[in-house]
C-alpha cells in the first residue's frame, strides 16, 4: 500500500474515532480529572500523535485504546506542570490507569457520556453557554463554527466556553448523573439546552445557513445520543421526535431562489419520509410509558400538522387540546400564541384573538416577532385590516430573517385598502 493511502487510511480512522469516541474519551478523562479543558488538550494531544505515527506504523487495532493511554500521559504531565492541583492522590490515579492494557476490548472503557452532558448543563453554568459548551465537549466543534451559528463574535463565545469549564474545574462540578430525585429538574437543563442547539440550526438565515443546518444536524445527533443513554425517560425520546418531525421538512421550506414558503403551501413530496418514520416511533416510545412531559406534547402537535397536511383535514380540535395541556404544563405565552391559531380553526378568528389578547400583557412578546405575526393574521382575518398593517410592520421590522420578512410584507401588501 502506497503512503498516501497509508496516510489516507490513517486519518479516516482518526476522524472516525473522532465522531464516535470522542465524547466518551472526553468523558472518562474529565471524571478522572475533574478538569474539561485539560481532559480535551490531552486528547486533541493524542490524536496529533496518531496523525504523525499511524501514518508510519499503521493504526492500531484498537484505536480507541491507544488514544485513550496516549491522552492519560499527557493529562497526567499536564496535572503535574499545574501548581494548583497538588493533590498526589490524582495523580497516582491516573498512573495506575497509564499502565492498563491497550489491547482491552474497547467496550470496557467505561461510558460517562452522559455524566458529561450533566456537567455541562449544572445549574452553575450560565444557562445561555450550556448548549455551546456540549456542542464543544461531546461533539468538538471549534468555538468559531458555534459562534457562526449563535451570531456572536468567536472571541467573544471562545471567552465563554474557557469561564464555563473553568467554573467546572473550580467549584469541583461533578462527573456524574444525578440521583433519581435529582433527574427531573437536571435532565430538563439538558434537554432543554439541546433543543436550544436544534432552535439556532432552523432559524437558518441567509448569512449562517451552513453552519446552522450543521448545528441541526449535531443537535440530533445529540437527541439520539440521549435516547441511546436514557432509553426509559419518555421526554428524551419526545425530544427527538420533536427534532426529526421539524427536520424533515427543512427541503421544503425554501424555495430553489431562497424564497421562504409557509407550512401550509410548502411541496410535501420534499419532506423527508423516513425521518418521519422515526419520528413517529420515538414519539410512540414517548407515550408508550403514559408520563406527558413537554417535548412529547409538542412532538404531538407536529404529528398531527403533518397528519393533517398528508389527509387534507387537520385534526384542529386536538391540536387545541393538545396546546391546551402543554399551556397548562408550562404557561409558556409562546405555547398560547401557536393555541391561538389552532383555536381560530375551530372557533373563528374573533374567539382566538380574544384567547391571544389574555397573553398580551407580557412584556416579553412586545419583541417577539411571532407574536405579532399571529395577531396580525388574526386581525386580517376579522377584517380589522388597519390594525394587521400595524402588526405587520412590527413583526417584519422584528424578524432577521430576510426571506421570512419578505414574505410577511408581501402578506402585509395584499391586506384590501
Amino acid at each position: 500500500m502506497g503512503d498516501e493511502k497509508v496516510q489516507e487510511q490513517a486519518h479516516n480512522i482518526a476522524e472516525s474515532i473522532a465522531r464516535s469516541s470522542r465524547a466518551k474519551l472526553v468523558a472518562f478523562l474529565a471524571s478522572r480529572s475533574g478538569d474539561l479543558a485539560a481532559a480535551e488538550d490531552a486528547l486533541s494531544d493524542a490524536f496529533a500523535t496518531a496523525l504523525a505515527v499511524w501514518p508510519a506504523e499503521g493504526a492500531p487495532a484498537n484505536p480507541e485504546a491507544w488514544l485513550l493511554t496516549v491522552a492519560r500521559r499527557k493529562l497526567i504531565d499536564h496535572l503535574r506542570r499545574d501548581r494548583e492541583v497538588p493533590s498526589s492522590d490524582e495523580l497516582e490515579d491516573l498512573a495506575d490507569s497509564v499502565s492498563s492494557d491497550t489491547s482491552a476490548d474497547e467496550n470496557d472503557l467505561p461510558d460517562r457520556r452522559l455524566a458529561l452532558l450533566f456537567a455541562c448543563a449544572h445549574p452553575a453554568i450560565d444557562p445561555t453557554v450550556r448548549a455551546p459548551l456540549m456542542l464543544q465537549v461531546v461533539l468538538g466543534l471549534e468555538a468559531a463554527q458555534i459562534a457562526s451559528a449563535f451570531l456572536v463574535s468567536p472571541a467573544a463565545m471562545a471567552q465563554r466556553l474557557v469561564r464555563a469549564k473553568t467554573k467546572i474545574r473550580y467549584a469541583r462540578i461533578p462527573f456524574r448523573v444525578p440521583d433519581r430525585c435529582e433527574l427531573p429538574e437536571r435532565l430538563d437543563a439538558v434537554l432543554d439546552s439541546v433543543y436550544a442547539c436544534y432552535s439556532e440550526g432552523w432559524a437558518e438565515s441567509a448569512s449562517t445557513d451552513m453552519a446552522r443546518r450543521e448545528l441541526a444536524g449535531e443537535a440530533i445527533f445529540l437527541g439520539r445520543l440521549l435516547v441511546e443513554l436514557l432509553p426509559a425517560e419518555p421526554e428524551t425520546w419526545g425530544l427527538l421526535a420533536l427534532m426529526l418531525y421539524a427536520e424533515a421538512r427543512r427541503p421544503a421550506r425554501r424555495r430553489a431562489n431562497g424564497e421562504f414558503v409557509p407550512f401550509s403551501q410548502q411541496d410535501r413530496s420534499l419532506w423527508d419520509q423516513t425521518m418521519i418514520d422515526e419520528a413517529d416511533a420515538a414519539l410512540r416510545q414517548a407515550s408508550s410509558t403514559r408520563l406527558i412531559g413537554r417535548f412529547q406534547l409538542e412532538a404531538a402537535i407536529q404529528s398531527a400538522h403533518l397528519e393533517g397536511a398528508q389527509t387534507g383535514t387537520a385534526p384542529w380540535a386536538s391540536i387545541v387540546s393538545l396546546y391546551d395541556a402543554l399551556v397548562q404544563l408550562t404557561g409558556s405565552p409562546v405555547a398560547s400564541i401557536n393555541r391561538a391559531l389552532a383555536l381560530a380553526e375551530v372557533e373563528g378568528p374573533q374567539a382566538a384573538l380574544q384567547s391571544l389578547d389574555e397573553v398580551s400583557s407580557d412584556p416579553r412578546l412586545d419583541c417577539y416577532q411571532p407574536y405579532w405575526a399571529v395577531r396580525a393574521n388574526l386581525l386580517a382575518r376579522t377584517g380589522r385590516n388597519d390594525e394587521a398593517r400595524h402588526a405587520y410592520d412590527l413583526a417584519s421590522g422584528l424578524e432577521s430573517d430576510p426571506a421570512v420578512r419578505s414574505h410577511l410584507e408581501q402578506l402585509r401588501e395584499k391586506l384590501p385598502e
